[in-house]
C-alpha cells in the first residue's frame, strides 16, 4: 500500500529565491533520484498554516522508511532547512485528494 510522506514549512523571508532555486534545482530531482514521486503541492495564502505543503509518494512504508534513514535525504533535509524554517514531516496512508 503507498504512502505519503507530507512536509510542511515557512519558507524564511531573506531567503526566498535561493529557496526557489534549491527546491527546482536539488530538492525535486534528488527526492525524485530516491524513489519519491511528487504528487502535490500546496501555499498558503491566508491563515496560520505551515506556508508550505508538499506530498511525496512512496511505494510502501518500508520504502518511505529507506528513504527517510538514507544519507542523502538527511543532506537534502538539511539543506532545505537553511531556507526554511518550522520544518515538519509525517508520512501517512496515501489516499486521492488533499491529506493533512
Amino acid at each position: 500500500m503507498s504512502v505519503k510522506l507530507l512536509l510542511t514549512w515557512d519558507i524564511a523571508p531573506e531567503r526566498e529565491q535561493e529557496y526557489f532555486e534549491f527546491v527546482i534545482g536539488e530538492f525535486i530531482p534528488g527526492v525524485q533520484r530516491l524513489g519519491l514521486e511528487p504528487v502535490e503541492a500546496w501555499a498558503t495564502i491566508y491563515g496560520e498554516y505551515p506556508q508550505i505543503m508538499v506530498a511525496l509518494l512512496a511505494p510502501d512504508l518500508p520504502g518511505a522508511q529507506r528513504v527517510l534513514n538514507s544519507l542523502e535525504w538527511n543532506g537534502l533535509r538539511e539543506k532545505l532547512q537553511t531556507f526554511v524554517k518550522n520544518y515538519s514531516h509525517k508520512v501517512v496512508p496515501g489516499r486521492g485528494g488533499f491529506q493533512f
